[in-house]
């Protein structure tokens, strides 16, 4: 779905001139990084080190056993502003490979001891800030774009769980300024192009500083994050513009990402008919035919000009207008049908499990503050459709499923966010199966991946890894590392389970990771948020049954984020007055024990 990607598949790689070339003096192969993260973590790592920077589409010329000699991202078909042409660098690379072989290959054999010269620093520093959250906070601060929201400048990324970071802090920090940064990026992106204010959903990411015009591809991860952030930030303020977001975004996922069995699709592509964004832009002619009447109020408010605001067409949006939840419900469907029938997006229908665990999350996080059984149910689904289909009897998943067939194995990230979706779906149902699975498989994912000697986790099992050096990914960037999502985990199944093996699980890992974190911060900011759940943990509450017990009624009145059991009477928890009773405690300070679910009054607190 990448648009860069597709430009370069149809200017080098269908030309009959440049396949010649390809074909007589290389074997190509083409990767899809999503079924294997390990292959493109280890290869982005080289380009970044021949280049200084990475990107999509990755163009690697190695050995014949993986060993690289060059890299590179997207080259054109010509040769243009100092980047070579494709079919110039093949010539010139196969020319080389002739001639001076020796010197490629002690080019390879250098990167990769570079690699794993660094690899090994990693692990062998061992220094770190005292209070790495406030200095996040302080460097969100220096770069945030107080005028237009967002981090830093153009290109902008949602990366919401720096949101969810900051919106944590924020409950904890109230005079903070971390809710004004958090809140203005998420109204401005509901406000920008890169909403899709027609048929829901959010793009990859804003080219401008105004999150007005998107790279146009559609990402199951990215709108898992933001209905997670939107609900979160529902849950402290109560705006229905945060709710209103979360679930459009949801009913677009359901509605145009979702298989008949449940699972939910990868990604839609960003461009339709070989246009980037044709599928989602409209002239002002296209407006009036569609809406007629209602034509001209709807272009003053969406921002429709003879001018255009994207390369002569328009993308709806509400950056000019106050309203951010119009009433123009009739026009936006007349639009979205229109739409789809006057040209189509690619869909990529591969179901990846560590996504999909992510949209579960996001869908009984949502069921939380909407309670609408629709979200719940389509988490259900999901993950009965994973059971099925990606994880084996044995604890063991793999990461990918289409057309019938499964991959072979699985990463760290598929381990983390399975038991992110397992301790989600407990919250939100209260169903002791969820986190006793939640349990087996994050002690799975320890005993697959973890660096017993260096601390964190491997991208790849030791009896997977194929490659020269096997990663450890920390840094969160357009998701979060399967590094941070354990440290979550561990910190949530420690407090959940009050297990001592998850304690010392969890600081461990935040050791490990503080170390990696201390030149950017804000690079790892879900391990940072986890850090804070740790160090200020959310209520716990213990739900003693009674025979009045009402589980549905309880249900809608969950927390969106707090540590609840539920428990037959026993020597340490009574019912009182010989109904369900409710044990509420913080910081090893417990209230009188009570009748009514009032621990649903403050949702963080």
């Amino acid at each position: 779905t990448c648009h860069w990607c597709h430009v370069m598949a149809h200017e080098s790689f269908e030309n009959e001139a440049t396949a010649n070339i390809l074909n007589e003096s290389f074997v190509s192969v083409k990767v899809d990084r999503e079924e294997r993260p390990d292959i493109d973590s280890v290869y982005m790592a080289v380009c970044q080190a021949f280049s200084g920077s990475g990107g999509w589409p990755l163009s690697i010329f190695m050995t014949w056993d993986k060993k690289p000699f060059f890299a590179g991202t997207y080259f054109p078909v010509h040769t243009q502003s100092g980047i070579p042409g494709f079919s110039n660098l093949l010539q010139t690379i196969a020319e080389l490979w002739r001639s001076k072989k020796p010197e490629l290959l002690q080019s390879a054999e250098e990167i990769i001891t570079h690699l794993k010269a660094t690899e090994a620093k990693a692990a062998d520093s061992d220094t770190a800030p005292a209070d790495l959250t406030a200095h996040a906070l302080h460097d969100f601060s220096q770069i945030f774009d107080r005028r237009h929201g967002g981090f830093g400048r153009a290109p902008k990324f949602p990366t919401p769980h720096n949101l969810l970071f900051l919106m944590l802090y924020a409950s904890q920090n109230p005079r903070s300024h971390a809710m004004q940064m958090a809140e203005k990026t998420l109204l401005q992106m509901r406000k920008g192009g890169i909403f899709d204010h027609i048929g829901g959903g959010f793009s990859r990411y804003s080219t401008d500083p105004f999150f007005l015009a998107p790279h146009f591809e559609k990402m199951l991860y990215d709108n898992a994050l933001l209905i997670m952030a939107y609900a979160a930030a529902y849950s402290l303020t109560h705006n229905a513009v945060y709710l209103d977001t979360a679930q459009k975004t949801a009913d677009y996922v359901l509605r145009e990402m979702t298989s008949e069995e449940g699972a939910f699709y990868s990604a839609q592509d960003a461009d339709s008919e070989g246009i980037e964004g044709k599928f989602y832009t409209f002239s002002p002619e296209e407006i009036k035919t569609v809406l007629g009447e209602q034509a001209a109020e709807f272009a003053d408010v969406f921002d429709i000009t003879a001018e255009g605001n994207f390369e002569g067409v328009n993308i709806p949006n509400l950056l000019k207008s106050g309203n951010l939840i119009s009433d123009f419900s009739d026009a936006k469907r007349k639009l979205y049908a229109y739409r789809k029938q006057r040209t189509k997006l690619h869909l990529d229908d591969k179901i990846l499990l560590a996504w999909n665990a992510m949209m579960i999350a996001a869908m009984a996080m949502l069921y939380r503050i909407s309670h609408e059984e629709l979200y719940l149910q389509a988490a259900q689904n999901a993950l009965r459709f994973l059971e099925q289909h990606l994880c084996k009897d044995d604890l063991q998943l793999v990461s990918g499923f289409r057309d019938g067939k499964h991959s072979d194995q699985a990463f760290l990230d598929d381990y983390a966010y399975y038991v992110l979706a397992l301790l989600e779906l407990y919250h939100s149902t209260l169903d002791r199966q969820w986190l006793h699975r939640a349990d087996l498989f994050c002690m799975e994912a320890v005993r697959q991946f973890a660096d017993s000697e260096n601390g964190g986790f491997y991208l790849c099992a030791a009896d997977h890894s194929e490659l020269f050096v096997n990663p450890k990914e920390t840094y969160d960037g357009a998701i979060p590392s399967g590094n941070s999502v354990m440290a979550y985990n561990f910190v949530r199944l420690y407090q959940l389970t009050e297990q001592e093996a998850y304690q010392v699980l969890a600081q461990k890992q935040f050791a490990y990771l503080s170390v990696q974190a201390a030149e950017s911060p804000i690079g790892h900011s879900l391990f940072l948020l986890a850090k804070l759940l740790y160090e200020n943990p959310p209520a716990h509450v213990t739900i003693v049954e009674g025979k009045d017990f009402d589980f549905e009624q309880i249900r809608k009145k969950l927390p969106f984020l707090a540590n609840i059991s539920v428990l037959p009477e026993q020597e340490k928890y009574h019912l009182i007055n010989g109904k369900t009773t409710y044990y509420v405690c913080r910081n090893h300070v417990c209230l009188p024990p009570v009748n009514t679910p009032d621990f649903a009054e403050n949702p963080l607190k």
